[in-house]
């Protein structure tokens, strides 16, 4: 079996379980340490991605591989951003996450290679795409994170029985922090989509499976933002509306890409 992929898994899981336990327990190794050890495993992660996806023009993007693009993305936006915000107990989930992924690109390899990838436009829109699916990912679990801390609020839930969570309104700040930047650049990944569709089916756009469901999605998105803006949504019904739209970008991509490949073998 491949060397760089059994070592990237084994480093995540490893990192979760540091993470897991050092939230529960609040016992911490030196800051630099964690970074260090995190940003290898990102490296690692990286590396197995590269033979993967790019072969001189040819891109190959199946189910797994676009599912391990998307948690390499939520793990490096992870990386950067705990240099920002306080990112805790997002931790466990997104590695363990990350891990599955890899696992999943070793048993659902590409089944098929796009054609004429050298387009400038082409490689943009998958990069923009792979990106808005990492911070949306984040803002998931960001999202069930939420749920969790709302359900020991409300249930006077003792800090010792499980990993211990930032405040719910930290949590909530970073929330639509990171959706909003989920949201413009999947906004980018749709227009450059219509430009995409345009120059190779020479149509602006064409209403598949796909595009329905992402179209949705990003309408959903909006709504939550323009709902927090003007009347204030916050709680619930964020956790609500964010989970509801990224599993319809889980549709719209793996969604079909699982029937397609893995169902339906085309």
């Amino acid at each position: 079996m491949p060397t760089l992929p059994l070592l990237s898994i084994a480093a995540y899981c490893g990192l979760a379980w540091y993470f897991w336990r050092s939230n529960r327990l609040d016992r911490h190794w030196p800051k630099s340490l964690v970074q260090g050890l995190l940003l290898g495993s990102v490296i690692l992660h990286g590396s197995t991605l590269i033979d993967a996806i790019w072969h001189s023009n040819v891109v190959g993007l199946g189910v797994g591989t676009a599912l391990s693009i998307t948690l390499f993305l939520s793990v490096l936006i992870f990386w950067l951003g705990q240099f920002v915000y306080p990112l805790a107990s997002i931790q466990p989930p997104l590695l363990a996450g990350a891990a599955i992924s890899i696992v999943a690109a070793m048993l659902m390899p590409p089944q098929h290679s796009f054609q004429g990838t050298e387009l400038f436009a082409f490689r943009a829109h998958v990069l923009s795409a792979m990106l808005a699916y990492g911070l949306l990912t984040n803002a998931a679990i960001i999202a069930l994170l939420m749920n969790v801390a709302d359900k020991r609020l409300h249930h006077h839930a003792a800090s010792t029985k499980g990993p211990l969570l930032p405040p719910l309104l930290s949590l909530e700040t970073l929330l639509f922090k990171v959706l909003l930047s989920g949201f413009l650049v999947l906004t980018v990944t749709l227009l450059s989509g219509l430009l995409f569709s345009e120059e190779i089916f020479h149509q602006p756009f064409k209403l598949n499976h796909k595009n329905l469901f992402t179209v949705i999605a990003w309408l959903v998105f909006a709504a939550l933002l323009i709902g927090r803006s003007v009347m204030g949504w916050r709680g619930r019904i964020a956790v609500r509306w964010t989970l509801s739209g990224f599993s319809l970008l889980l549709l719209a991509y793996l969604g079909s890409k699982f029937v397609l490949e893995v169902v339906l073998h085309r």
